[in-house]
């Protein structure tokens, strides 16, 4: 029997709290797959030609979730949880620049993730800034996308300089997602609007009237691009924390169980696979 739209993001078996803290993975018929074996490489293979008939996303975005979970279970420290994560960031992307994905957008840190404590924010400074290098080295596009003036001069200065020397990538634009929020994005939208509106020498009625939704998109940081197709959150948290909160309205959804630092090919196949077969209404 075919599982309806969803269901395997929220198919939970007996055992999936230990395959996420040691970092396996099933089948959809609840058997281990061996990343590193025959199995694993027949059933991507499997998962990759079943896409070939489907339009992939043209917009991904991803929340990355479940560092330092992964790294507390996995017997490490909290920085080597968010080293890693940030690695996994990049062989994520060379998965989406193989399969023809052309634009996503990585949720690196959230302004909420601003109050943890200064040795780690430390730390996630540093390994962001590494891991912005690490995606234009790759030739990939570089976009940043909120309140970059929240980081520290230092990381500041290095982001930036990545995304002002970025060239146009013909296989991926990534927007990485820094010092955001979904609410914040919305009001940064709305003042750049008033402030654009009032320029033209309009009164405070003119400008009330003259807000509109298409105003307002115009406005936000992805400006200019396509509204998500699917967002995937790892780490089994099924939310979006105001992650593209404006543009999400018609996108579909995967909560994968895998903390990020484990997230696998085949996590993305699946969850690809899923949205292939879902019927997107975009509200209708």
């Amino acid at each position: 029997m075919r599982r309806p739209p969803g269901a395997q993001a929220l198919f939970r078996s007996a055992t999936e709290p230990r395959r996420r803290a040691e970092g396996t993975q099933s089948s959809e018929e609840g058997q281990p797959v061996d990343d590193d074996g025959v199995l694993y490489r027949v059933y991507a293979k499997r998962l990759v030609k079943e896409l070939e008939a489907y339009q992939l996303p043209q917009h991904l975005g991803v929340i990355v979730d479940g560092n330092r979970r992964w790294a507390k279970a996995s017997g490490i420290t909290t920085a080597e949880g968010h080293r890693q994560g940030g690695e996994k960031i990049t062989e994520f992307l060379t998965w989406c620049e193989e399969l023809g994905i052309p634009l996503v957008t990585v949720w690196m840190l959230s302004t909420d993730n601003l109050r943890r404590g200064p040795e780690e924010l430390a730390l996630l400074f540093e390994i962001i800034a590494e891991t912005v290098e690490s995606i234009a080295g790759a030739g990939y596009t570089v976009r940043l996308a909120g309140s970059v003036e929240s980081l520290p001069e230092a990381t500041r200065e290095r982001v930036r300089h990545v995304q002002e020397r970025s060239r146009p990538s013909k296989s991926l634009t990534v927007n990485v997602a820094i010092g955001y929020g979904g609410r914040e994005e919305i009001v940064d939208a709305v003042r750049e609007l008033v402030r654009d509106l009032g320029a033209e020498g309009r009164t405070p009625d003119e400008i009330a009237e003259a807000i509109s939704m298409e105003g307002i998109g115009e406005h936000l940081y992805t400006r200019g691009q396509p509204d998500p197709d699917l967002i995937i959150r790892s780490s089994g948290e099924q939310r979006l924390s105001g992650f593209l909160m404006w543009q999400s309205a018609h996108s579909e959804f995967w909560f994968c169980e895998t903390y990020w630092p484990c997230f696998r090919r085949v996590d993305l196949l699946r969850a690809l696979r899923d949205y292939c077969q879902r019927e997107r209404r975009y509200g209708a």
